[in-house]
């Protein structure tokens, strides 16, 4: 077994290289790693090339030989990028795949971005047989277009493929600064433009908790992963024969409610909090299938999630960096 792994680098990237080179079903199998704006150091069993996978030729020798592909590279809200990124880079692997003999399967990392992520008002779970609704923005469309082109591989070529649909993937301290009103914050809403510069400023010196509100005044449920949840569903996924052509929502068992959260880091952390109106909604992601077919189940829940992020010690060499925008 030989894995090509793209955006090897990334935080999902390097936790499933690590643990994949630790399972002992994985002992003898080596890995690829395709990297692009940042390098990893080559092992006895890693491989690194260097290149942008929009680069036809890079990908045809970065697919040679390989049995496995973790696709992994992506864009965010990169207009100039992304076509190149998510629909060209996937079109290259998926052609390269399908005339190489090597070639057994292809595991597609996903998001929730394609179902709307939290900007659509959604009354039941979301689950797998739902219609694609994705947000505005370059981003929410190349997730519709990864799960698309992927699907019309397996009609046109009977590609064995599948697709994990994550949700905001979260490691280290990301939890702790999503919910910062500072400049530092993580990811999105930027709490301090929903309030006056006066408020975020006060907000942000007492480390105080925003709890998001809908528009009709209700706490917001929203998805999120662990990165390490995240990575045990792509080492089940592996040769997984109930995985064949398969799309899987990989997401914790229930989402984050942001008062429930504000209310257990009042009595754990001593923090105060306050509601924010916006126009977000509530969406419950349904992993059952991914429970009932890969035998997944998520180990992180949302005081652990809690819990992890407010104790994790950030090294001085360990900066928090932002890659992309968005």
């Amino acid at each position: 077994m030989k894995v090509l792994v793209t955006g090897a680098t990334g935080k999902v990237g390097t936790r499933f290289l690590k643990r994949f080179f630790e399972e002992e079903k994985f002992a003898h199998a080596t890995a690829r790693a395709l990297c692009h704006n940042r390098l990893l150091e080559e092992t006895s069993r890693l491989e690194v090339i260097s290149g942008s996978i929009s680069d036809r030729e890079l990908v045809g020798k970065a697919v040679e030989g390989v049995t496995h592909v973790v696709h992994l590279a992506t864009c965010k809200e990169t207009p100039e990028q992304v076509m190149d990124v998510t629909v060209k880079g996937l079109f290259w692997l998926l052609e390269e795949c399908r005339s190489n003999e090597s070639f057994r399967q292809f595991v597609l990392i996903g998001g929730d971005a394609a179902m709307g992520h939290f900007f659509y008002p959604h009354p039941v779970p979301v689950t797998e047989g739902q219609e694609h609704s994705p947000y505005p923005g370059c981003y929410a469309l190349s997730k519709v277009l990864e799960e698309v082109m992927l699907e019309q591989y397996y009609t046109q070529y009977d590609l064995n493929g599948c697709c994990l649909r994550a949700p905001w993937i979260m490691e280290k301290d990301d939890f702790k600064y999503s919910l910062s009103f500072g400049k530092d914050v993580f990811g999105g809403p930027v709490w301090r433009d929903l309030v006056s510069p006066e408020e975020a400023s006060s907000y942000e010196s007492t480390a105080t908790i925003p709890v998001m509100l809908d528009p009709e005044g209700q706490p917001v449920k929203r998805n999120f992963v662990h990165v390490e949840d995240l990575v045990s569903a792509i080492l089940l996924s592996i040769d997984n024969p109930k995985a064949r052509q398969q799309l899987f929502n990989v997401c914790m068992d229930e989402p984050i409610d942001y008062r429930k959260a504000a209310q257990f880091l009042e009595e754990t952390q001593g923090l105060p909090s306050v509601d924010v109106k916006t126009q977000y909604q509530s969406t419950w992601l349904d992993n059952a299938k991914a429970k009932f077919l890969l035998d997944w189940k998520p180990k992180i829940d949302l005081k652990q999630l809690i819990e992890k992020a407010w104790s994790y010690d950030r090294a001085k060499d360990d900066p928090r960096k932002i890659w992309y925008p968005g």
